[in-house]
């Protein structure tokens, strides 16, 4: 598909097509990089994306206690560095 480079205000811009956005799943805002001189433009990823839910369910669950372990030999002994 050929597409041309337009002019929007003192920038250059490139329109793209609805369906093409929607098969790449971009919508807002985007991360754009230039890597071998092609540009490439990807959907901003969110690394933390529904952590409030899980916390939540987790909270319910009883599941968001601090596991603890039974203190090992190493730990009960004095360390002495030498």
């Amino acid at each position: 598909m050929k597409a041309s480079i337009i002019q929007i205000g003192n920038s250059q811009g490139l329109r793209i097509p609805k369906p093409i956005l929607e098969q790449c799943g971009l919508s807002g805002e985007v991360e754009i990089e230039v890597h071998d001189n092609e540009l490439i433009i990807k959907p901003i990823t969110q690394s933390r994306k529904n952590w409030e839910k899980a916390f939540k369910s987790m909270a319910k669950n009883g599941d968001d206690r601090l596991i603890e372990f039974p203190e090992s030999r190493w730990e009960q002994e004095e360390w002495e560095w030498k």
